[in-house]
């Protein structure tokens, strides 16, 4: 593997007016692995994968680093960040319903992004085709004739991650793209991510520490906007040293377990933990 990082975020942090949603926000992701930012809503995760390709509203103010490849994000030129947006850094979302144009089938939308960001395909059908096998849409040629409206939340999923893929990206960011859909179905999408690691890096947003166990080499976990831990996720999980973390832990359901009260850490709990 690569020991240099594919994306390197240094020092991140973005103010909206007199608002701070991220703040000082550092990590590290390579090819091939899968990095799991982890956090209650309202941390600043979303804000983060959003800033990577400066998808934020125009009030938002952004400092730090975000280096490509050693390219920084943040000060290159607008005509060469669309060639990065789609192209090299794709985006998933978590309500697939309100990324997709409901009046466009999903062939044509499949064809768009393809012919956008990779011109060179002239078979633009039989690629859709293509991608929409490999994330386990059944019988894809039909369904490129399709509307939005006419697939369940899972497949509408499935869709947005044939479509990110196809554009051959070097880093899928997947933000919450499991939290609409029932249990069943994110075990399939998650496996399905799973199963691209080796094809591209994953930035994989969520609020939910059981998801990550086997798909995250390492994890960082969000509170307040900052980053308070940081590491191995094998370590994190087993040995979490931020009360933060441990209070996300303990809210993991389990079967047979007891009913008991949630755990809670004061705001004096804030501050960063040391990164292993």
């Amino acid at each position: 593997m690569n020991p240099e990082p594919l994306l390197d975020v240094r020092n991140l942090s973005v103010r909206f007016d007199e608002v701070e949603a991220v703040r000082g926000v550092s990590f590290s992701i390579r090819r091939g692995e899968a990095l799991a930012i982890v956090g209650e809503s309202g941390s600043g995760k979303s804000v983060t994968a959003l800033s990577l390709t400066r998808l934020l509203p125009p009030r938002a103010r952004t400092s730090g680093e975000i280096l490509l490849e050693g390219r920084d994000l943040l000060r290159m030129p607008v005509s060469a960040l669309r060639k990065v947006r789609g192209a090299r850094i794709a985006y998933v979302f978590q309500e697939p319903s309100t990324s997709l144009n409901p009046v466009f089938s999903i062939g044509n939308q499949m064809a768009e992004a393809i012919r956008l960001h990779r011109p060179e395909v002239k078979k633009v059908n039989a690629e859709s085709v293509k991608w929409l096998d490999l994330v386990g849409i059944v019988e894809p040629e039909k369904r490129l004739s399709d509307y939005p409206h006419q697939l369940s939340g899972g497949m509408q999923q499935r869709v947005m991650i044939a479509m990110a893929l196809s554009c051959q990206p070097d880093l899928l960011v997947a933000d919450e793209p499991t939290t609409a859909l029932d249990v069943t179905i994110q075990a399939q999408i998650m496996a399905e991510l799973r199963a691209l690691k080796g094809k591209l890096a994953i930035l994989l947003i969520t609020h939910n520490f059981a998801i990550i166990r086997d798909i995250a080499e390492n994890v960082a976990v969000m509170y307040r906007g900052r980053i308070v831990e940081y590491g191995e996720t094998r370590e994190v999980l087993g040995n979490p040293r931020h009360p933060y973390t441990r209070a996300l832990i303990d809210c993991i359901p389990r079967i047979g377990a007891k009913r008991r009260r949630l755990a809670t850490i004061s705001s004096s709990d804030s501050e960063p933990a040391t990164s292993r």
